[in-house]
């Protein structure tokens, strides 16, 4: 389903979309000394040119494909970061630097997992996760951790840009889980599928954004 950007301003957290932009627009092109890093794995190249399920939307994001489908459980280890989503760029830097340390093998892209809304949280209290998935009972010491997301159902869609400018596509996504009388469920995961190192511009970039769904009462 392809559905417009705009949203009801009423939508408390669909408002603050914007502030989870300002946070994060600068340090998430750090991601691109980190990628050239990561990027020597070829197991963690991702879907690289592969073909996606949706049409991948573009800024400025008044037409954004989005669908929902069921995930699977999803083994992975992580850093985790409190405070502003400014870290994320360092948080990431952490996480490569010790899973090439560790040779933790990845089984796909990294991603990121944003637990808090800016709008309604502290600084100080937001907490993110900086992410590789692995297979189930990957090893992993400190700094890093091992968890495992649950199967779920999420609402997904595919942007391309800088990953900065993802969150302008959030409205397009939460007016969809409105429209099928979901509600969030878990934390907001963006999966960057293309490495700013290895891309000659930066709308070759690939980001998923997913939004776990639960059912309302």
């Amino acid at each position: 389903m392809s559905l417009k950007g705009s949203r009801d301003p009423s939508d408390e957290r669909c408002m603050h979309t914007t502030a989870k932009l300002a946070g994060i627009s600068l340090a998430l092109f750090t991601v691109a000394a980190c990628s050239a890093q990561f990027s020597q794995r070829p197991e963690a190249a991702g879907r690289g040119a592969a073909e996606f399920d949706l049409q991948v939307a573009r800024a400025p994001f008044e037409q954004v494909d989005v669908n929902w489908k069921h995930r699977l459980d999803q083994p992975y280890v992580y850093v985790e970061a409190l405070g502003s989503y400014t870290q994320v760029g360092r948080a990431l830097d952490e996480l490569f630097s010790a899973v090439r340390a560790q040779g933790v093998e990845a089984s796909g892209p990294p991603f990121v997992l944003y637990y808090d809304d800016p709008g309604r949280k502290p600084t100080s209290e937001l907490r993110l996760r900086a992410c590789i998935p692995t297979s189930a009972g990957a090893a992993a010491a400190l700094p890093l951790a091992y968890d495992v997301l649950p199967s779920t159902t999420v609402v997904y869609a595919y942007v391309a840009g800088p990953y900065p400018e993802a969150p302008r596509a959030y409205p397009a996504l939460f007016s969809y889980l409105a429209r099928m009388n979901w509600v969030e469920n878990g934390p907001i995961r963006e999966v960057y599928y293309r490495s700013p190192a290895e891309v000659k511009d930066w709308s070759e970039l690939v980001c998923e954004i997913q939004l776990p769904a639960g059912m309302t009462r």
